[in-house]
């Protein structure tokens, strides 16, 4: 009897002792795979030319960490690549870079470009059934524009970028008891003169693995990136990157 007791007891203290350890530090991570179209164009001065881009199958992975200290923000980091190439003939002349390109020239770009969130956000509800979270995000684009004329490689020109915008965030994420189902939707928000940045994501979640050590959630969802910039350190765009993507999130 005494045996069975201390056993008892030992499983339940360490039982209690993961689920504070949850309470006090709950860290997420995450990678997502992500079938991405893109459309749109850009510029050195605000007279955009699009193009015709290649669909790419894209990385994004993400870190969280959250507690339970007060006024003290949750923290995120969360890093997505979105380079591509792309191709058009100008139906005028553009110049880019200091680079003159005439009409009807058939030109192909390199799009280089890295989107990294820090994001900082509390959680303003939060139970089994239903989570809300709102913040402030600071992304951070760092890219590179290659542009050169198809039949004439000398002919080139390359503008590369950088900068902090600063952006709302929100997430909701809603679960199905008993089930292992979910679903959520997050996204950063901007719009002020003629800057605008929406990132959103929408994705239905189901629990491949629940226990004391680790959890494990397997994402399916829709993703869109809509960049519109009026120089950025010199560059002018209006970009749009979505797709489907899969995403796998474990919590420990």
């Amino acid at each position: 009897m005494n045996k069975s007791l201390c056993a008892g007891a030992l499983v339940m203290a360490l039982t209690s002792l993961s689920s504070q350890a949850d309470t006090l530090l709950g860290v997420y991570a995450g990678a997502q795979a992500w079938d991405m179209e893109t459309t749109g164009g850009f510029s050195d001065n605000n007279s955009n030319v699009d193009f015709n881009y290649e669909d790419e199958t894209k990385g994004s992975f993400y870190i969280a960490l959250e507690h339970p200290l007060p006024l003290v923000p949750n923290v995120k980091l969360q890093r997505t690549g979105l380079d591509t190439n792309g191709q058009t003939v100008l139906s005028s002349s553009m110049t880019y870079g200091g680079e003159l390109f005439s009409a009807n020239t058939e030109v192909n770009t390199n799009i280089d470009l890295v989107s990294t969130d820090y994001i900082a956000y509390y959680e303003l509800f939060d139970n089994d059934l239903i989570s809300f979270d709102l913040g402030i995000n600071a992304k951070h684009l760092d890219g590179d524009i290659y542009l050169e004329a198809q039949n004439d490689a000398t002919q080139n020109a390359a503008q590369d970028f950088s900068g902090f915008v600063p952006m709302l965030y929100s997430r909701v994420a809603v679960g199905v008891p008993f089930t292992g189902l979910g679903a959520f939707v997050e996204g950063s928000f901007l719009a002020f003169d003629d800057n605008s940045i929406t990132d959103y994501q929408a994705a239905i979640t189901y629990g491949l693995l629940d226990n004391l050590a680790i959890d494990a959630t397997l994402q399916l969802g829709y993703r869109s990136l809509e960049i519109e910039l009026d120089d950025l350190d010199g560059i002018y765009t209006n970009f749009e990157f979505s797709g489907a993507f899969l995403g796998i999130e474990v919590h420990f």
